[in-house]
C-alpha cells in the first residue's frame, strides 16, 4: 500500500508519520511539507491512500485532493484539520474520512482500518492482456493504441513469455523472421520500446515493464490475464482456451502447440473420470 501525507506544518507531519507507522508498518509512506511536490509524487507512484492537511499554501488540501482523484479514482483521501467547517468541503469529494488534528492520536488507524476503498486496489488490475483469441491490451477496459502495430506485438511477445526476461536478440528475431540488415532493425526496436514507454507513461503504467540491460519482461503479478490465469487453475479459471492463442502472429505457434497438448490431457483426465 502507497501512503501519502501532507502537511505544511513540519511538527503535524512529524506526528502523523509517526501515527501512520504505526498503524501500518508494512506502507509505503511518502511525506511532503510541499503540496505542489506531494502532487509530482502522485504522478510518479499509484497512491492508495493520501492523508491531506486541509490549509496549506500552493494548493490546498481540497484542491490537492481534487487532483488526486484525477490521477487515481480509488485513493482513499482522508483530509486532517484544526478546524471542522471544511468537513463538508471535503466530503464533496466524497473523502474516506475526515480527521480533527486533536483527535488524530484516536483517528488515525481507525481510518485506516475503514477506507472506502479498502479491498479495490488490491484486486482490481488497470491491465488485462487478452491472449485467447487475437491478442489486445486493455487498460481501464479500453484497448490501448500505440503508435506502432509492432509497439502492441512486443507486449504480446512479453506476456507469452511469461515473466522470463527477453533480450533484444530475441525480440528482433519475432518480429522480423528473416535475417537482413540487423542494425537497422535494431534501431527501429529502439523507436518500439521508446513507443512503449512513451505509452505506458501516459496511461500512468507504472512497474509494468522490468527493465534491464538489453532485455525487459512483463511484470505478471501487475496484470490480469487469461493465459496466467488458466495456466495457474485450468478448469476452475475463468478463462477457458478453446484452441486459439494470439491469431495474428506466427511466432506462438509452438507454446501454441504447448498450450493445446496441456488443454488435450485436462479434457483426458476428465473422460478417465
Amino acid at each position: 500500500m502507497n501512503i501519502l501525507a501532507v502537511d505544511d506544518e513540519r511538527t503535524s507531519l512529524d506526528k502523523l508519520t509517526k501515527l501512520v507507522k504505526k498503524a501500518n508498518s508494512d506502507a509505503n509512506l511518502f511525506t511532503f511539507d510541499s503540496s505542489l511536490s506531494a502532487l509530482a509524487k502522485a504522478r510518479e507512484e499509484e497512491i492508495d491512500v493520501a492523508f491531506l492537511d486541509v490549509n496549506m499554501p500552493e494548493l490546498s488540501g481540497i484542491e490537492l485532493g481534487k487532483y488526486l482523484v484525477e490521477l487515481n479514482p480509488y485513493t482513499n483521501i482522508i483530509f486532517v484539520s484544526e478546524h471542522k467547517e471544511f468537513a463538508y468541503e471535503a466530503m464533496q469529494l466524497h473523502a474516506s474520512g475526515y480527521i480533527y488534528k486533536p483527535e488524530a492520536d484516536k483517528r488515525v488507524a481507525k481510518e485506516l482500518d475503514s477506507l472506502r476503498y479498502p479491498e479495490l486496489r488490491k484486486k482490481y488490475k488497470r491491465v488485462f492482456a487478452q491472449t485467447f483469441g487475437n491478442f489486445e491490451l486493455f487498460v481501464d477496459g479500453e484497448p490501448v493504441t500505440f503508435k506502432y502495430n509492432r509497439t502492441k506485438e512486443i507486449v504480446a511477445i512479453l506476456i507469452n513469455n511469461r515473466g522470463a526476461q527477453t533480450t533484444n536478440g530475441e525480440l528482433i528475431a519475432s518480429l522480423w523472421e528473416d535475417d537482413g540488415d540487423p542494425e537497422k532493425k535494431l534501431s527501429y526496436l529502439c523507436n518500439l520500446r521508446q513507443d512503449l514507454q512513451n505509452t505506458f507513461k501516459k496511461l500512468k503504467l507504472d512497474g509494468i515493464i522490468i527493465k534491464q540491460r538489453g532485455s525487459m519482461a512483463i511484470a505478471k503479478d501487475k496484470i490480469e490475464c487469461d493465459l496466467f490465469d488458466w495456466l495457474d487453475k485450468k478448469k476452475d479459471s475463468k478463462y477457458q482456451y478453446l484452441g486459439d492463442y494470439m491469431n495474428q502472429y506466427s511466432w506462438p505457434e509452438f507454446f501454441h502447440a504447448e498450450l493445446d497438448e496441456i488443454s488435450y490431457a485436462l479434457y483426458e483426465d476428465e473422460d478417465a473420470v
